[in-house]
């Protein structure tokens, strides 16, 4: 029987994260994931330099090896309607692929790697946990996004009750001539809002790649508005003509009205398995690498003694970081009415789109740095 630490169920930047604050600290980590690294992730994929720092990348490095795209730019607007420019003298985000990011942290991490198997069987006894009849841990993360079996194990009523986003998404490799012809400059991602302000779709190029997708909440007519939003940047010369996306799927919860218990004695949940992502964006990847780190950091404080009341500094620790839980986060309670008209007037305000929708939902640009 193998024995360790900690086990992390879940690679991706939560994951990861997690095992490389503990491994940093002389932990012993496994890192169990039933994909295979590097795979693929339904995501937009960018990351802002706060995910740098808090991550202390090297990013000379990274850019090296991978594609790293800077973006100083925003186009922000209606689906099927005008769009503004918003324009930066210095990069606010970089564009990344998933596959090759995610793969990058997990193995920066230094822990001992169980993937391509999948959690089938999870036991507590008074000495922790046993996993698959294989492994002993005394700690255990769920990190393992919105289907995560810890979570399951935790009480999640896993796509039953839960309100979630739905999402598909699709990363094509342009050649040189269809590069040529895509109207979406690379460094300048396309925002298209739906009119009912619970979803929008995106475009943006990377390097070779175009990466577009949509996600709302609920995910009701979900497909039926990808084909619609496909046909449009078809017909606006966003996506080039001959190329035929195959879209991948993907659901998180909103952090404003997630509803998962987060933690009990020796386990607790962290990024999409928790529900973190931004209420207002969707974003997910600087929640995900912030409650890893701050679950590694109430772990290494519990030092060995995990009862639940150990591990509550976990919780006010996502607490004091992203606000409580109070499920008013969004806009839903406005009459349909209403939501089209506000959603009109502010998508044409240059200041709304520039220090809100930009510098507030997606960038976090107000939030000091995370210490921990």
């Amino acid at each position: 029987m193998d024995r360790c630490d900690v086990l992390i169920v879940g690679g991706g930047p939560a994951g990861s994260s997690c095992a490389w604050a503990l491994r940093r600290a002389g932990r012993d980590v496994v890192v169990m994931d039933k994909a295979a690294f590097p795979r693929d992730k339904t995501c937009a994929g960018w990351i802002t330099p706060a995910v740098l720092d808090l991550l202390e990348l090297d990013v000379e490095d990274y850019r090296r090896r991978h594609v790293f795209q800077p973006i100083s730019g925003f186009r922000t607007g209606l689906m099927d309607g005008p769009l503004l420019e918003t324009a930066h003298d210095h990069a606010v985000s970089y564009g990344i692929r998933r596959c090759e990011f995610d793969a990058h942290l997990l193995q920066r991490a230094n822990a001992r790697l169980r993937t391509g198997e999948a959690l089938e069987r999870l036991e507590r006894d008074a000495d922790g946990w046993r996993v698959n009849a294989t492994l002993k841990a005394a700690m255990l993360v769920g990190a393992g996004g919105h289907f995560c079996p810890v979570a399951r194990f935790l009480g999640a009523a896993v796509g039953h009750t839960e309100r979630a986003v739905r999402a598909q998404e699709s990363e094509i490799a342009l050649d040189p001539a269809q590069a040529a012809a895509c109207r979406c400059q690379p460094g300048v991602p396309e925002l298209y809002f739906c009119r009912d302000l619970m979803g929008y779709g995106w475009c943006l190029r990377k390097g070779p790649y175009l990466n577009i997708g949509l996600g709302r909440e609920g995910g009701h007519g979900l497909s039926r508005d990808v084909a619609a939003f496909c046909e449009f940047l078809k017909a606006s010369g966003r996506l080039p003509a001959g190329l035929q996306p195959r879209f991948r799927g993907h659901a998180y919860l909103l952090y404003g009205h997630a509803r998962r218990r987060l933690l009990d004695d020796g386990v607790l949940l962290t990024g999409d398995a928790a529900g973190l992502a931004y209420s207002q964006s969707g974003e997910g990847i600087r929640p995900a690498i912030e409650s890893g780190l701050l679950a590694a950091a109430a772990i290494l404080q519990a030092d060995g003694h995990y009862a639940r009341h150990e591990l509550e500094p976990y919780r006010s620790g996502l607490q004091a970081r992203f606000g409580l839980r109070n499920g008013n986060e969004d806009s839903a309670w406005l009459p349909p009415g209403l939501r089209n008209r506000l959603a009109a007037t502010l998508m044409h305000s240059r200041w709304f789109a520039r220090h809100v929708l930009l510098e507030r939902w997606f960038l976090h640009a107000h939030e000091p740095p995370l210490r921990v």
